[in-house]
């Protein structure tokens, strides 16, 4: 039997668990979330689907899981002007986290913002191992970098690395084609404000960050061996240490099965030391925390 395990019923938690049933990706899914009646809306709602799928809310089973999706704590709102605002409000939430996967062997996919620092916190209050953590974003970011290069007539597929969130890092050198500098700090400026266009519309991103997630689940339990841009836990790789960032990873069962270092461009390494310096100060708030 194959269990997934959702911290967070909202939105994206509870659309990571239809999708993940739909494809026949999982059997069982433990689902949990402080709010009940939300948890149990959610409930009934994958049970009228008929599946044959074992549902539990019972979050002390969460530590059996193959795969634990943190999905918990306070969203992105229109007042909330970036993801790295919410680090405060969702520390203890992560703490809180942390204390559930003691003991945890599985994979654990970080979502809840800012994603970066809290799979690096997760990592840190938790003691798994750091290939086990893995942050999720950067499909998402990708897959809005190609819409906006679509636009903009420019061919081939890019990756987005870096934070997720205002320092995220498009790769325009893996196009093929040569960008110009103009050409990719407009891009990067729309794909900066990708998310609060949805936000402000309907509440919240659900259809984009959990088609993505459930991509990214599947690469695990498949095996899929495949790269993917996630954040992970680093220890000297891009020159970088005492962070978790969005670095193309080869994603299989056993989570993190190794890191690419890939020649970026001098824009591209300049914005990713950037994004380095500024998540790393970010996770300055999970160094020293009882349990790391």
């Amino acid at each position: 039997m194959t269990s997934l395990a959702i911290l967070g019923a909202g939105k994206v938690g509870g659309e990571t668990a239809y999708l993940s049933a739909v494809l026949g990706l999982v059997d069982e899914i433990v689902l949990y979330d402080v709010y009940e009646p939300l948890l149990r809306a959610q409930v009934f709602d994958l049970q009228h689907t008929g599946l044959d799928l074992t549902i539990s809310t019972d979050k002390r089973a969460m530590r059996d899981a193959d795969i634990f999706v943190f999905a918990a704590g306070t969203p992105r709102t229109p007042e909330i002007r970036t993801r790295a605002d919410l680090l405060e409000a969702n520390i203890p939430v992560v703490k809180s986290c942390s204390d559930l996967l003691q003991g945890f062997t599985g994979v654990v996919i970080t979502i809840t913002n800012p994603m970066d620092a809290n799979n690096y916190g997760l990592w840190r209050m938790a003691g798994i191992d750091r290939e086990l953590c893995i942050g999720f974003g950067g499909q998402l970011d990708s897959a809005r970098l190609n819409g906006f290069l679509s636009e903009a007539g420019i061919p081939g597929q890019g990756m987005v690395l870096g934070e997720h969130g205002e320092h995220q890092v498009p790769v325009f050198s893996k196009t093929g084609f040569e960008v110009p500098i103009t050409e990719r700090e407009a891009i990067l400026e729309k794909m900066r404000g990708a998310s609060m266009e949805v936000i402000r519309g309907k509440g919240g991103t659900v259809f984009g960050p959990a088609y993505h997630i459930v991509m990214l689940v599947d690469a695990v339990l498949r095996d899929r061996r495949q790269v993917l841009p996630c954040s992970c836990v680093l220890d000297g790789e891009y020159g970088l240490s005492g962070c978790s960032l969005g670095v193309p990873a080869r994603i299989g069962r056993e989570g993190i099965l190794g890191i690419e270092e890939w020649r970026l461009d001098p824009w591209e390494s300049s914005k990713m030391a950037e994004a380095g310096s500024f998540v790393q100060q970010l996770c300055r708030r999970f160094d020293g925390k009882p349990g790391s």
